[in-house]
């Protein structure tokens, strides 16, 4: 695609450096709709770029993003010269959520999209009781624990590696499956599951020890029973610039100390 034909749209997080990024930036390349936009340039930090995500999944629009935040693991290095360059020399990676269908105390069972991860974590002082069944086949009868997630690799970096998980290439075919502060088992550190596998997790003694499940940023409390599998339809393309690309960054970040 050449250079002058790609329509970017600007769109940006709610804090002065990356408003103001973002009009300096319509100012020199323009700015169109985000409807008619072939590359969205998200400016922000990583809640941020998760958030422009979410709204562009199945758009057919690619997002780069670029850091005003903290972190900005999911984002390329901020530059307001040779944007369209950068843009068209990109890498692409294309992504697929997970899917979090919920069973709650009152029946309803609302569905939830995640980029990063679907976590689960106790609601009260006592630990959580979850049991963990993999493709219909119960792998684990009771881990008690704080909680427990699936993370994509995109969100392994993220709190699956605080959690002490393992960080996974982007195009990688697996999800993490990591507990957080688990009590008994007491060695058991997780797993590396196919991509294409369905994770259960029944709530036992889900009135003494309730327990909430969060895919993202959507919050669903009080659940019995949750299930999380890597969407077939849905996805998303992000560029990263080729001196930077995803999988420099996983091994950058395996090696530091």
């Amino acid at each position: 695609m050449p250079d002058e034909n790609i329509a970017l749209s600007f769109v940006s997080a709610d804090t002065p450096d990356a408003r103001e990024a973002a009009a300096r930036l319509a100012a020199l390349y323009g700015q169109s709709r985000v409807e008619d936009a072939d590359v969205v340039v998200a400016l922000g930090g990583d809640g941020f770029m998760l958030q422009a995500i979410q709204e562009n999944m199945d758009s057919g629009r690619a997002i780069y993003g670029m850091n005003r935040g903290t972190i900005g693991f999911l984002m390329n290095e901020y530059a307001e010269t040779g944007l369209m360059q950068r843009i068209a020399a990109a890498t692409s990676e294309t992504i697929r959520p997970l899917v979090m269908e919920v069973e709650t105390t009152e029946g309803a069972i609302p569905t939830g999209r995640a980029i990063n991860e679907v976590s689960l974590f106790r609601q009260s002082a006592q630990a959580a009781k979850i049991r963990i069944t993999i493709d219909g086949k119960v792998r684990l009868e009771e881990l008690i624990c704080d909680g427990v997630m699936v993370a994509t690799p995109a969100g392994s970096t993220a709190y699956n590696l605080s959690a002490h998980g393992p960080i996974l290439p982007l195009d990688a075919p697996l999800l993490a499956l990591t507990p957080v502060s688990p009590f008994r088992p007491r060695r058991w550190r997780g797993a590396l599951l196919p991509n294409r596998s369905t994770v259960r997790f029944d709530i036992l003694e889900a009135d003494k020890r309730p327990v909430n499940a969060v895919a993202d940023h959507f919050e669903v409390r009080s659940v019995l029973s949750v299930s999380v599998r890597e969407s077939r339809r849905s996805t998303v393309t992000l560029l990263f610039d080729e001196s930077h690309s995803w999988n420099e960054r996983v091994l950058t970040e395996q090696f530091r100390y």
